[in-house]
C-alpha cells in the first residue's frame, strides 16, 4: 500500500520514487513485490518451445529438461519471460566460479583496470582466494580485489561513455556461456540466438543498479537475458518511460529473465540486494553438488572442495547477475565510425549512487 501511494505523489517520475523506497535499508513494506513462486494476480504460466531444445542438449548446459522448466509472464508486459531456477543440481556452481576466476581474466575488461596497472589485475582470483577464504564477519576487515569487482564485459566490449559497441573492441566471447544462452533462447522461441556480449554485475548488499534501458544493441528483435546467482534481489520492471510506475519482482539464485518484444527496451533496476529469504547464509540451491555423471559434451564442469569454498564465502554477501545480447543482426555490420578508439571503458567508480546516461553500472550508495 506504501509502494502503491508512492507512484500517485508528484515531483519526481513514478519509477525513481519506487526505486528511492525499495532502496530503503529499513524498507518493511515488501508485500507488493511479486514472488513468482507464488503464482497468482498478474502473473500466469509462460508457454515455452519446449522441442526446440532437446533433453541432452539442455543437460549439456547444466538445465533441467524445458518440459520441467516453470516459466511466467507478467501481465502489461507482452515478451518478459520468468524462468524460476531451471539448473539442475550443483550446476550453478560451475556458472559462480566463472564468473570470479575464469571471466574475470584478461583479455576481458573489467572496472579495476580503470585505476589499476595491467599487471595488477591478471589474477584477481590468485590474488584474492586465500583473503577470502579466512574472511570473517567485521565489515572492517580490507577488501580483497573480487570483492572490489563491480563488472566484467565479454565479446563485444560495451563503451559506457559514447554507450555504444563497437568492431575494433572485441575478444572471443566464452563458448560454455554461449552455449548455455543458445539453449535459454531457444527454448523461448528464439533460435539461432548468438551470444555476442555479456555484461557480468557484482552486487553486495550495499550495491544497485540504477534506472536505465537497454538499447545500445544494434538488433532489438534479439532477446536480453539475465541469470542470477546468489543472494536475492527485487528488481524493478518499467515501461517506456520513467513516468511510468515499475513492477517490483524478486530475483533468487538460479533465476532467468527474459525480455524480448515490447519488454526489450523498458526501463529496469535493481534498488536492493537482499539477504537470501531462506535465513541461511547461502540458498539452498547452492548446497547441491553437481552430479559425477556428466553427460558427454556438457559444457559444466566439476568445482574443486577448495574452488567452491572460495565461492561460497563470496556469496555470503554477494550476487552476481550475467546479461547476455546479441548486438548485431545476421550480416549486421557496425556503421563506420570516426574519431572513436573503441575501448569501451567505464567512467571510474565514486561512493554515490547517480542515475544519468553511466547508470548501467552499480555502485554503492
Amino acid at each position: 500500500m506504501a509502494a502503491a501511494a508512492l507512484t500517485r505523489e508528484g515531483g519526481e517520475d513514478a519509477f525513481r520514487r519506487l526505486f528511492r523506497f525499495y532502496r530503503q535499508r529499513d524498507a518493511s513494506d515488501l508485500r507488493g513485490v511479486v514472488d513468482f513462486s507464488v503464482p497468482g494476480g498478474q502473473v500466469f504460466r509462460s508457454q515455452l518451445s519446449i522441442s526446440s531444445v532437446s533433453d541432452q542438449d539442455a543437460y549439456r548446459a547444466g538445465l533441467q529438461p524445458v518440459s520441467q522448466w516453470k516459466a511466467y509472464g507478467l501481465t502489461g508486459y507482452p515478451g518478459f519471460i520468468f524462468i524460476s531456477n531451471p539448473f539442475l543440481p550443483g550446476c550453478q556452481r560451475h556458472w559462480v566460479k566463472q564468473c570470479l576466476k575464469l571471466y574475470p581474466q584478461k583479455p576481458n575488461v573489467c572496472n579495476l583496470d580503470l585505476h589499476m596497472a595491467p599487471e595488477k589485475t591478471v589474477d584477481l582470483w590468485g590474488q584474492s582466494k586465500e583473503q577470502l577464504r579466512r574472511k570473517g564477519s567485521s565489515k572492517w576487515e580490507p577488501r580483497s580485489l573480487l570483492e572490489k569487482l563491480r563488472w566484467v564485459t565479454l565479446g563485444y566490449h560495451y563503451n559506457w561513455d559514447t554507450k555504444k559497441y563497437s568492431a575494433n573492441h572485441h575478444t572471443p566471447f566464452p563458448s560454455d556461456l554461449a552455449f548455455l544462452s543458445e539453449q535459454v533462447a531457444a527454448a523461448c522461441g528464439f533460435r539461432g540466438f548468438q551470444a555476442q556480449a555479456g555484461i557480468l554485475n557484482y552486487y553486495h548488499f550495499d550495491s544497485s543498479l540504477g534506472i536505465h534501458a537497454d538499447e545500445s544493441e544494434l538488433d532489438h528483435s534479439r532477446p536480453l537475458l539475465s541469470f542470477s546467482f546468489g543472494q536475492s534481489s527485487i528488481f524493478l520492471l518499467g515501461g517506456l518511460k520513467r513516468e511510468e510506475a515499475p513492477t517490483a519482482m524478486f530475483m533468487h539464485s538460479g533465476d532467468i529473465m527474459v525480455m524480448s518484444g515490447f519488454s526489450r527496451l523498458l526501463y529496469h533496476a535493481v534498488p536492493r540486494v537482499l539477504p537470501n529469504p531462506e535465513g541461511t547464509a547461502l540458498p539452498s540451491c547452492l548446497d547441491q553438488a553437481l552430479s559425477s555423471d556428466l553427460p558427454a559434451g556438457s559444457v559444466v564442469e566439476h568445482s574443486s572442495d577448495e574452488d567452491w569454498q572460495v565461492c561460497a564465502k563470496y556469496l555470503q554477501s554477494s550476487r552476481i547477475n550475467m546479461t547476455i545480447r546479441q548486438v548485431l543482426a545476421e550480416g549486421q555490420k557496425f556503421p563506420q565510425e570516426s574519431g572513436t578508439n573503441g575501448k569501451g571503458q567505464a567512467p571510474s567508480e565514486d561512493n554515490h549512487h547517480q542515475e544519468n546516461s553511466r547508470a548501467k553500472r552499480h555502485k554503492p550508495n
